[in-house]
């Protein structure tokens, strides 16, 4: 039986910081199973996480200087991980990068963090720059994740990710479909933000405030929400759709009534495809007023699996996409992304 050790590097749009897995990977019966062995998460500094979330507004020099200073430091965090507990005969690091640019119908997506510095930095094989390869073949680019919740989580109807974006994966015919459905923490984090927070813990500021109908029906129209799958979502989105909306209202009342925007277009998912059992996972899970919610408008059975699963899955996903590349076999799902072909996407360094 062959094992794969591997590390999964995933930066989110909601830049709480790096997410670490090293898990291992073996097919038992042709089915692929796995073991997480260390998994962190790594806060960002302030002036990273600024370079970070300004990276979108930067020159074309000073974003590809960044590209390179990004990758070092990801190779840096990656060997001090490494050292720390004591890992070895590590196959691979699948890295997926920071997002800047995120324009599928315009063939583009970019995310940074040079993988050959990673390369440099570890002196171990590198597999980066996942999405790319699907966007030129018509793709979305997003959701990737969909084929570590094939083969790796296939017990459940679906899997939900609670990050920056939610999105989902489910089968239909025998296909596995995958798509965003609203922005969750990248809105979220943001409000939080004017009262000195990172995040609404528990969803206690949304708690304060009161849903203002009138905000709550221009996000429910907005177009994306009436679009069929494939679809995804990026910062550009949301800074042209969400927040130029925000004005002239009370935080609190903005956050609470995000807070139901987004649960009433997650519980419309569930309901309308008729999901029964689906797995909660990323940093929304911990928001308790917003799963209240989703709770509240949906017979659906939401799992909330340990710490590790939901804190980890998507850098642990990575780490497997990797793991996929490496062998040349399909890691992206056409159903998923709505590109033309399945294929096996990453560059290997």
């Amino acid at each position: 039986m062959i094992v794969y050790k591997a590390i999964g590097l995933m930066s989110g749009t909601s830049l709480d910081g790096l997410d670490i897995c090293f898990a291992k990977f073996w097919k038992e019966n042709s089915c692929w199973k796995f073991e997480i062995i260390e998994a962190e998460t790594i806060a960002y500094s302030e002036t990273l996480e600024e370079q970070l979330r300004n990276s979108i507004h930067l020159s074309a020099q000073d974003l590809l200087a960044l590209h390179s200073e990004y990758g070092f430091y990801l190779g840096q965090i990656t060997d001090n991980f490494i050292t720390r507990n004591q890992l070895s005969a590590i196959d691979l690091i699948a890295s997926h990068g920071h997002t800047v640019f995120h324009q599928p119908n315009r063939k583009f997506t970019l995310q940074i963090g040079d993988g050959r510095a990673i390369k440099l930095q570890t002196q171990i094989p590198v597999i980066y720059d996942f999405r790319s390869q699907d966007v030129l073949f018509g793709g979305n680019g997003a959701p990737l994740v969909p084929i570590g919740d094939e083969l790796l989580f296939s017990e459940y109807d679906a899997c939900l990710n609670l990050g920056g974006f939610s999105n989902i994966s489910f089968k239909i015919n025998d296909q596995r479909i995958a798509f965003d459905i609203a922005p969750v923490n990248i809105v979220l984090n943001k409000l939080a933000q004017n009262f000195g927070q990172n995040f609404d813990q528990n969803g206690d500021l949304a708690k304060q405030g009161k849903i203002n109908a009138e905000l709550l029906n221009k996000l429910n129209s907005l177009e994306f929400y009436h679009q069929p799958h494939p679809k995804s979502l990026g910062v550009e989105w949301c800074n042209e759709n969400i927040f130029p909306l925000f004005t002239d209202l009370d935080a609190k009342d903005i956050l609470a009534t995000f807070t139901e925007h987004a649960a009433e277009q997650i519980s419309k998912v569930l309901n309308h495809y008729q999901l029964k059992k689906i797995l909660f996972t990323g940093g929304g899970t911990y928001n308790q007023y917003f799963i209240e919610k989703i709770k509240g408008k949906t017979t659906s059975e939401i799992i909330i699996p340990e710490k590790e699963i939901i804190d980890f899955k998507e850098a642990l996903i990575f780490a497997f996409m990797g793991v996929l590349k490496l062998n040349n076999e399909i890691n992206v799902l056409s159903s998923a992304t709505g590109s033309s072909q399945n294929h096996s996407s990453g560059i290997l360094a």
